[in-house]
């Protein structure tokens, strides 16, 4: 008999959520584990999997059909290429993201606009700022560059729209409009556009393609009032060009979710900035987020069972 593996933690599944898979897949066992070794006492079984996989075992599991992960990022290919080539059909969790991290985005270009990250600093030490202190400024009028725009760049367009922001998009397909983005274009107009943005906005996933995508040219290009922020992945950002253009002063500050390293080793000077927000890969988590990403799964899984084409598949050889 088929598998159907939830690689879960307990809390994550409901009596109801396993109500509804039984009833979609009444001829499969469910396996609720988080266990390696009981995963691997059933490889040749497991036919649908959800939540994870050990992804040194993908090769070995050859009735594998389809995983569904937890996640939207997909960047785990890069370091198991092999699984790149199995017959499996990967799906993620996208669309999860979008109001969390959005939120966070603004939650970040706000408090430079309103200069918190001085205000907090002065609060820890009972330091009074005074008036002519502040450095602050606003949001409305100025020009968002939004560098990847799937359901994460699409709400926060709207966002931005609300502030009165002028918003420009880059994806990969700039033929398709999005509400709130006033012109839609290719990554490869990504430099020249970077002069005229007072904010750029990283959603974008890691692959050889975003790797570094911003580096000392892309820095230098920006405008020293910008502020640069990224909860894409950290690898898309040349890392050491960053602390040098924040050091110096190409660009106002940065407020950084993901890194290259995580987590961000100690002796990073990133920590010491007084121009960088730092907040440990957390812009995705809310208290909605399994019972979305379960939603995605239900759906996806009566899809399967029907033989129609799943939600959110992901080009294994894209990375996305």
């Amino acid at each position: 008999m088929s598998i159907l593996l939830l690689n879960l933690p307990p809390e994550s599944v409901t009596e109801a959520d396993l109500a509804q898979i039984r009833a979609k897949v009444p001829h499969m066992t469910i396996l609720h584990t988080r266990e390696r070794a009981s995963i691997q006492d059933h490889l040749e079984e497991i036919e649908i999997a959800a939540g994870g996989f050990p992804h040194d075992l993908l090769p070995q599991a050859r009735n594998l059909r389809w995983l569904q992960q937890w996640g939207a990022g997909a960047d785990w290919l890069l370091r198991y290429p092999e699984a790149v080539e199995l017959p499996f059909v990967l799906t993620n969790a996208s669309g999860v993201h979008a109001i969390p991290i959005s939120e966070h985005i603004f939650a970040l270009l706000l408090a430079f606009a309103r200069d918190l990250p001085h205000a907090f600093r002065g609060q820890c030490r009972r330091e009074w700022r005074s008036y002519q202190e502040q450095e602050v400024f606003e949001l409305a009028g100025q020009t968002l560059l939004l560098v990847g725009v799937g359901a994460i760049g699409q709400r926060t367009a709207q966002l931005a729209q609300a502030f009165g922001m002028q918003v420009l998009g880059i994806r990969r397909d700039p033929g398709r409009a999005v509400p709130g983005v006033a012109a839609m274009h290719g990554p490869e107009a990504l430099d020249a556009l970077l002069p005229q943005a007072d904010a750029v906005v990283l959603t974008v996933p890691l692959t050889a393609e975003t790797r570094h995508m911003i580096g000392e040219p892309q820095l230098r290009a920006m405008k020293s009032t910008a502020v640069l922020v990224n909860i894409g992945r950290g690898g898309t950002i040349h890392e050491e060009a960053l602390v040098r253009a924040l050091q110096e002063g190409w660009i106002r500050g940065a407020g950084l979710d993901v890194f290259e390293t995580e987590p961000l080793p100690p002796d990073s000077p990133l920590w010491q900035m007084e121009n960088v927000i730092i907040t440990g890969h957390y812009s995705g988590k809310t208290p909605h987020y399994d019972r979305r990403a379960m939603a995605i799964f239900l759906d996806n899984l009566e899809r399967y069972v029907e033989g129609r084409p799943l939600r959110n598949v992901v080009d294994k050889r894209r990375g996305y």
